[in-house]
């Protein structure tokens, strides 16, 4: 529709806001927190539970944060991308990883918490590679554990940060983004389809709605990723300048 829930910004309305944005630094002097990539949960020496996330989602908005003026700290799970100009990288392999560096770098005033962070890990990590058990048949059980919700976490702190979440999910997209925006108590969510292969993991284009806390929805057609990017932290700057 025109109005209301789900309307879409229009593309001239965008473009001038974006060109805005980053024509007058509108992130100068804040510190932005953004986590990108896949986690990895280490079953034994050699073998690990991960996902297809490539990070190149959290690495444009890096570079797009960076364009408007802001201090950006990437948090990056691992990746195989080259780090974005005036940007300060902090590599970790796990979630609980991830937590750690997260907390290291509070405070700040947004987090975009754009990483694919595994839900669970081996609750016991094997010293030696995992052989084959003749007696076992075709099974093999391992026993996991719940990791830590990052964006809960920093989100549920006395002294939050703008937060921004992502939910990556395969079906019934926007209703599953509207119980994480509600749940983790986040200022947007931003909703993408990852079953389709045009805009899931490991892609160059993605096509997004953002969510805010009165269920309004900002829908971005489906274009690069840089592009998208500079969408987003175009949205993200004009939130934080109204609030």
């Amino acid at each position: 529709g025109d109005v209301g829930l789900g309307r879409m910004l229009e593309a001239e309305q965008l473009a001038q806001l974006a060109a805005d944005c980053f024509q007058r630094q509108a992130l100068d002097g804040l510190h932005i927190l953004i986590t990108a990539g896949p986690t990895q949960e280490n079953i034994d020496p050699v073998r690990y539970i991960t996902n297809h996330s490539s990070g190149k989602m959290g690495f444009a908005l890096a570079e797009a944060a960076a364009e408007a003026g802001a201090r950006v700290t990437l948090v990056s799970g691992p990746v195989h991308l080259p780090t974005p100009d005036r940007v300060s990288r902090i590599d970790v392999v796990s979630a609980r990883d991830m937590l750690a560096a997260c907390e290291a770098a509070m405070p700040c005033d947004v987090l975009i918490a754009a990483a694919a962070v595994a839900d669970y890990r081996p609750e016991v990590v094997a010293q030696h590679k995992l052989k084959k058990d003749p007696t076992s048949g075709d099974g093999l059980l391992l026993q996991m554990v719940r990791n830590p919700d990052i964006l809960a976490t920093i989100a549920g702190r006395a002294d939050r940060p703008f937060s921004v979440g992502f939910a990556a999910e395969t079906e019934n997209l926007l209703e599953y983004a509207s119980r994480k925006l509600r749940d983790k108590n986040l200022d947007l969510i931003v909703a993408n389809d990852v079953a389709n292969p045009s805009i899931g993991f490991n892609s160059e284009e993605n096509a997004i709605t953002v969510i805010d806390r009165e269920l309004q929805q900002s829908s971005f057609a489906q274009t690069s990723k840089g592009k998208i990017a500079r969408q987003l932290i175009t949205l993200i700057a004009d939130r934080l300048n109204k609030n």
